[in-house]
């Protein structure tokens, strides 16, 4: 049998995750223990842990990161018949729908209702349906179609990928509770590739408390540490090529360099990226003709979207006793219903609702504010005003910049930590927990006043690990990441500073209608935005053909010759908050940050924006592909992460087929480049859409896909 599943644990100690995984050992015969390396590098070439590793493991292509977009690159290239290695911090697979808690799938009207979806999505979508027995929204949510339990996300997802990998006679190596360490980059020919890289796999040590009983912040530091712990016990694991597979394919141009593996970033917060040093941005983008409603003129790489931690609450028949956490007061200031519209308990339980216990189901209406909430049901807390947190200076922002990492130390060898501010994670923490006291028990709201808010203590607050989100505190497993670190891509034909998916690619909004671009923007840069916009007029415009005023807006995105993926969804923010802390009483959103919300264009996800610079066997997936800072408000849902991973899985197998580097498919447009024709038809053949129906330049007709 060629397929293969392995749940490493170098430790021989069970994870209390396995326990819940048995059934997967008849299926698999689960591979305990240590992987015998069937290639290794010199010892020179993996930068030295300070003992020798536990575990030296081969793939063809390193994952790391478990959530969607993760996912999604192992299960194409586990159905290219490829060996995958996927790392994860946590003990669940999905990111999104599991260990980061938020299990209501963001999904625009049209693209759901014509099912327009990468094959694993929608695979994800029938199996969800089936676990439920033919019920796709076991929650009866209205923010979603879909709305389910983060611990059965997991599962359903798990399962899939043992059926991609005994379909494509792949090889899954899942490696739980494991970060990377270190990366060992070499040069190969005129570029770098990874040649290693070093993880480190946690356990409980003798004594201590399971996985899953302390918060993130309580052992995310320890996570990263080489030595064991009076938490955790460690093991030290060696990733390294794959020996090459000879291919009937392989191009006769194939460089003698071509790499035996690839290492895809699929992390939350492009952990990758900052480790292996390559050019990226963080927060808001300085205000240009691509990013015109950009709230800062300079840019500021601490404004990054709020990040949160959800939690599941459960209605009861009899009221609660509620005890206020000591750090209450501290938060108490910042919660609120947000908008009249939205002051309604009732409306905010059954909004993500995860679990109705209520047979007959009745419709929840938006504008009613009412909603029929049944003892029992469950509910997964994810609001702006609530359980968001949101710093935004120097002081508190909570992905690092690379200054930030070079002054901490962190960009030494042997030295990464994780690249995030400890302090904000344990704030969010309280936050989050401090909400669900306010949501039961206050009776303010910072934002609309006194006489709204009134207690609902029929309801408790669900902790232990056979909860929703399987942890003893109650907390998700890891925060909902909204934005992370942002790769600039190489130099490109039209972008000679960097590949970058702008706002101006996919926003609908109407810039020359709105006076505010007008007025602000200078009249070179106003041209700029005409002209870029200008769609089949834009070569009369240039050439002074034809005047400003009689310029009409393209009603598309972008269309790009590489394209490689598809998403849609609005421009959606959660500001970064002014003042540091932000929870602190009056505090206001930045100002300027929610302009560029608004409705999208379908878009399409470029081959160039997932290419690092330096880099030549990486590449990027999910939240930390080439956007600016408007741009990434919609490439972050779950559809797109899945996307971008079925590209990343798609033509990292091809890549090795073919002995060819992705930048090599692109670095000759916009002529014609036939290998990155033979992608995407392998892509579009396998059912993962790189372009929506009727995509043309000629077709601005999209005022029907909602």
């Amino acid at each position: 049998m060629r397929w293969l599943l392995q749940i490493t644990n170098p430790l021989h100690v069970p994870y209390s995750f396995l326990v819940m995984q048995r059934r997967l050992s008849s299926i698999s015969k689960v591979l305990m223990g240590a992987t015998l390396a069937l290639q290794l590098l010199p010892p020179s070439a993996i930068a030295a842990p300070p003992r020798t590793p536990d575990q030296t493991v081969t793939c063809e292509v390193l994952v790391a990161g478990g959530g969607l977009a993760g996912v999604a690159t192992a299960y194409e290239a586990l159905l290219a018949g490829r060996t995958v290695c996927m790392t994860e911090i946590t003990d669940w697979v999905g990111g999104q729908i599991s260990a980061q808690g938020t299990s209501a799938l963001d999904e625009r009207q049209t693209q759901r209702s014509l099912l327009f979806y990468p094959r694993g999505y929608l695979e994800l979508r029938q199996r969800l349906e089936r676990y439920y027995k033919g019920d796709l929204n076991p929650g009866d949510c209205w923010v979603s179609e879909s709305c389910f339990l983060p611990r059965d996300g997991h599962k359903v997802l798990f399962d899939e990928l043992q059926s991609a990998a005994k379909r494509g006679k792949g090889t899954l190596k899942w490696f739980p509770a494991t970060v990377i360490k270190e990366l060992n980059t070499t040069p190969a020919g005129a570029g770098q590739q990874i040649q290693g890289a070093i993880a480190i796999q946690h356990r409980p040590a003798p004594g201590a408390s399971p996985l899953n009983a302390l918060p993130l912040s309580q052992t995310i530091e320890d996570a990263y540490r080489y030595e064991n712990s009076a938490q955790f016990q460690k093991a030290i694991v060696r990733f390294v090529p794959a020996p090459a597979k000879p291919s009937k394919s392989q191009t006769t141009q194939s460089p003698a360099n071509a790499p035996q593996w690839y290492v895809v970033d699929a992390t939350e917060t492009g952990e990758l990226v900052a480790l292996a040093d390559v050019p990226y941005r963080l927060g808001i983008d300085p205000r240009s003709y691509l990013e015109p409603s950009s709230s800062s003129e300079s840019g500021d790489p601490y404004c990054t979207q709020g990040f949160t931690y959800t939690f599941a609450m459960q209605a009861t028949e009899q009221p609660q006793r509620h005890t206020e956490p000591a750090f209450y007061p501290n938060y108490a200031g910042y919660y609120s219903y947000e908008l009249p519209r939205l002051a309604s308990f009732p409306l905010v339980f059954t909004y993500r609702r995860i679990l109705n216990q209520n047979p007959t189901r009745q419709e929840v209406k938006v504008q009613s504010n009412t909603g029929a909430v049944t003892p029992g049901d469950i509910s997964m807390q994810n609001w702006t005003w609530g359980n968001d947190y949101r710093p935004g200076t120097a002081t508190d922002n909570f992905v690092y910049t690379r200054d930030q990492l070079a002054s901490t130390g962190q960009l030494q060898p042997g030295a990464w930590m994780g690249g995030l501010r400890t302090e904000s994670l344990q704030r969010a923490e309280e936050l989050s927990q401090g909400y669900f006291h306010w949501l039961v028990a206050g009776t303010t709201d910072s934002q609309l006043g006194a006489g709204v808010k009134q207690p609902q203590p029929n309801h408790r607050y669900l902790t232990g690990f056979d909860t929703p989100m399987g942890t003893a505190h109650g907390l998700s497993k890891y925060p909902y990441i909204r934005e992370g670190r942002r790769i600039i891509g190489r130099p490109s034909w039209g972008q000679p500073q960097g590949f970058t998916v702008w706002e101006v690619d996919i926003s609908r909004q109407d810039y020359f209608k709105d006076e505010y671009y007008r007025k602000t923007l200078s009249p070179q840069m106003y041209r700029s935005l005409q002209a870029t916009l200008a769609g089949l007029e834009a070569t009369s415009f240039v050439g002074s053909k034809l005047p400003s005023e009689k310029v009409t807006r393209r009603t598309r995105s972008t269309i790009y010759p590489d394209a490689v993926g598809i998403g849609h969804y609005a421009i959606d923010f959660h500001p970064c908050m002014t003042q540091s802390p932000p929870e602190q009483p009056g505090n206001t959103e930045r100002a300027g940050e929610r302009r560029g919300a608004g409705n999208a264009y379908p878009f399409q996800v470029p081959l160039r924006a997932m290419i690092p610079q330096k880099i030549d066997n990486m590449l990027v997936a999910g939240k930390s592909i080439a956007t600016s800072h408007v741009a990434a408000a919609a490439y972050r849902v779950h559809s797109f992460e899945w996307s971008s991973g079925a590209a990343a899985g798609t033509t990292a197998a091809f890549a090795l087929e073919k002995g060819i580097m992705p930048y090599q498919l692109v670095d000759q447009l916009p002529r014609a480049e036939p290998q990155l024709e033979l992608l995407q038809r392998r892509l579009a053949e396998n059912g993962n859409p790189i372009t929506f129906p009727d995509t043309s330049i000629f077709n601005e007709k999209w005022e029907d896909w909602k």
